[in-house]
Parts: structure tokens; sequence; C-alpha cells
């Protein structure tokens, strides 16, 4: 098997992805994102740096080579904020941007919003960033890809012909809206020029590189269960999030992808709209929500909390191929007694085989939980001594709780998450990588 591994998120996101990308890309050459756009943020703590991604890999802190390839939107605007960014704090940009990844522009934002409105109840509740408009032009083929970008002789003709595309649409929501075609094609004229130093055929590249021995670590964006072919539709977003993804958004083929490595928050979180069977509402789900600090990253906006849903990870694991398992934020879990996890649904007085896939159905599905005894908070210079110390150092009830999890997913746990910083972790599995 190849030693690249693959970071999958397996619940609605917001799983701590990116601090393990970072963990594993300490020993990694390339760190490669493969779907989404701006509207999926990562977070990274490290040598009393916090960083906020939203396009950039989270192999950046480590200047690490990061691609950005195929299989994602890029808004470039968005983009070059975080190169100047890490500019600031002195970091090598080593970055490759894929020639034929899509363009995000700002009639693609206007639409995204407008969109939403109108579903009504079917809305994502997405972040209004312009993914989705993005991604339906890229699949009607008529979307603007970086190497057009990057090519003004090329860009122009092809944009106005969107813009009055896009134009006629939204006027017939927006009678008034009116955005010069001209201002549009100077201010991306000039990103392109800006970006221009970064682009290349990254499938080559990366199938390349991977021949010649190089590790790399695939991160996805968003969660498993928000993926457009098989999350809960239409409550999710527009690429595949998942292992699935990797192969059509980065040129891959399967057999070089290697290890795939599925994070499982301790409980549940969830932003935007669509049914959540273990969401609490309750002083339980704010003081989890404050200990986990469950704000979106690229919105600020509050996460829905709730108990973990091993039943829907158990669906993520088996489309994943996941090889093992991590589990964050336990920290988070502190002082609450007793905790819940939920291992089946049943439905019309039936236990369910497997995760029903369609919101109709989960809506209908009453959760079956069991319940475990809660740890007591600990300071963090007590979790700090605990993750030099290692498993045996946690707290008993804490222990017992994550078996459970081993036992009820039947997958092996690589590691452990007890802080937000690359060194609060446990490794169970030194040969992960």
């Amino acid at each position: 098997m190849s030693d690249n591994i693959a970071v999958i998120g397996l619940s609605w996101g917001d799983e701590g992805k990116g601090k393990f990308v970072d963990y594993l890309a300490q020993k990694a050459d390339i760190v490669v994102r493969y779907n989404g756009g701006n509207n999926a943020g990562h977070t990274i703590e490290a040598n009393g740096i916090k960083y906020k991604f939203k396009l950039i890999p989270s192999g950046a802190p480590l200047e690490k080579e990061c691609i950005i390839a195929n299989g994602c939107v890029v808004d470039p605007k968005v983009l070059l904020e975080e190169i100047d960014n890490l500019k600031k704090l002195d970091k090598k940009i080593n970055l490759k941007l894929s020639s034929t990844a899509h363009v995000i522009f700002p009639f693609h934002r206007v639409l995204d919003g407008l969109e939403e409105e109108l579903k009504g109840k079917y809305s994502a509740g997405t972040t209004k960033r312009g993914i989705g408009p993005t991604y339906s032009d890229k699949a009607a083929r008529w979307g603007l890809r970086i190497f057009d970008l990057i090519n003004p002789e090329i860009l122009k003709p092809k944009l106005e012909k969107l813009y009055h595309i896009k134009k006629n649409l939204i006027r017939v929501y927006d009678p008034t809206w009116d955005v010069d075609i001209d201002s549009i094609f100077e201010e991306y004229k000039s990103y392109g020029e800006q970006l221009k130093p970064y682009v290349i055929d990254t499938a080559y590249y990366l199938n390349k590189v991977l021949d010649s021995g190089k590790k790399v670590v695939f991160e996805a964006a968003q969660g498993n269960l928000l993926g457009i072919d098989h999350g809960c539709y239409p409550y999710g977003t527009s690429s595949n999030p998942n292992a699935l993804g990797i192969t059509a958004g980065t040129g891959i083929p399967p057999k070089k992808i290697g290890k795939v490595i599925g994070i499982v928050k301790a409980y549940t979180s969830r932003v935007g709209n669509g049914f959540f069977p273990t969401e609490l509402f309750n002083n339980t789900s704010e003081k989890i929500r404050e200990q986990g600090n469950e704000y979106g990253t690229v919105t600020g906006r509050s996460r829905r909390v709730g108990w973990i849903d091993l039943f829907n990870i158990k669906y993520g694991i088996m489309i994943n191929g996941i090889d093992k398992i991590v589990i964050t934020l336990l920290d988070a879990l502190q002082e609450i007694n007793p905790i819940k996890m939920c291992t089946a649904y049943e439905l019309d007085g039936k236990i369910l085989e497997s995760w029903p896939i369609q919101h109709e159905i989960i809506e209908k599905c009453k959760p079956i939980y069991r319940t475990f005894e809660g740890w007591e908070e600990l300071t963090r210079d007590k979790w700090l001594e605990i993750a030099l110390k290692g498993y045996d150092s946690l707290p008993d009830t804490m222990k017992v709780y994550i078996q459970a999890i081993k036992d009820e997913l039947q997958t092996d746990i690589a590691m452990i998450s007890i802080g937000p910083d690359r060194t609060e972790t446990i490794v169970l599995d030194e040969n992960i990588f």
C-alpha cells in the first residue's frame, strides 16, 4: 500500500481535520486540498500561533508544499489574501494551483444568496460564498477556470458571455442588479497576473512526485455527511468531501491514495440546515459549544451541537474505506455528565440496518442511545501533562467512552486529540505514516 494518507471528516465537518493534517504533515512532503472552496475553514494552532485557512492546505504552517487541486473552486481574492497573511508571518509560500480549478466570480456570490432565499425550507444554509453556483457552472460546462484567469485574451470573451447569462438570470430575481463587466474583467485580470506563478498541471505533477516516492496528505474540506452524492442531500455542500472525491479532484488513481484516516469528534456539531437527530437544545449544548469553541472559521456563526452519532459514522467508515480513526475534542466534554452516544436509529418500531441517506427518512427516526459517566474538569496544565504521559493517564471514565467508540465502530484508533495544539495529541499508532 502507498504511504500516502487521506484525512476525512466523518460527520458534518468541523471535526478537527486541520489539526491532524498539520500533525501528519510533519512527516509528509506535500498536502493536497481536493474539494470545496472558501466555504470551508481549517484552524490550526502551533507554536503559539493560530492559523485560519479557507483555501490554502493545512501544510502551510510547516512550509510544506501545498497544492490546490482541480476539484476545488477558487475565489482568487481570498486566496491572495491568505498568501499575504502567510507572508506577514514570514512563512515561505510553497503553493501550486491547478490550472483546471474553477473560478468564483461576484455574480456567483449574488446567485448563492438569491437561490438560498428562494429554496425556503430546502435551503442548505450555505455560507453564500458562491460555491454552489460555481460548481453548477462547472457541471453545465460554461464555467471559467484558472487557465482562463491567467490568460486575459481567453478570459475576456468567456467572461463576457458568462456575465450576460448570469446578469439575465439575476435580474429575474433582482431587476436592479448591475455590475460593470469591465470592472470585473480588470479586477480578475489583476488576480490572474498575481496567481500565474503558482499555476501548473497539478494532476501531472502529483502523479510524477508520487511515483518518485514523495509522501502526500490529502485534505478534505467539510465532512462526509455533507457530500453531494453520499451526504444528507440537499442539506450539504456541492462537492465530494469523502475519499471518493480524491481521484476526480486530483487526477490521482485510487491505488495511489494509500491509507484513509477518519476524524471522529467526541460529540457532533453542524452548521447549516437539515435535520440533526442527536441535536441538543439545552444548557448542555451551550456548555459543549463554549468548551469546544464551536463557531465557524469562515462565518463565525455558532454551530449546532449534539451527542456523538456513531450510526451515521459507520456509514462513512463503509463508503470511505476507513483504515483507522482519530478522536478529537474530548476536552470539550469535561464536566458533562452523563454523556450519551447514539448507536442506532429506530424507525416505526424497527432498528435500521444502515444509515438512511434520505433526509425525509432521517427526520422520522429516533436515535438509540448508550449512556456514560462523564469526567471532571481538568486544567490546561493537566491536559498538557496527559498529552506527555499518554493514553494510560487519561481519566478512567474517558477511557471507557473511547473504548466504546472503538468497539461500536469496530475500527482501531490511531490518535486522540485532547487540545487544539499540535502537541496535545496522544498517538496510539506510531506507524500511521
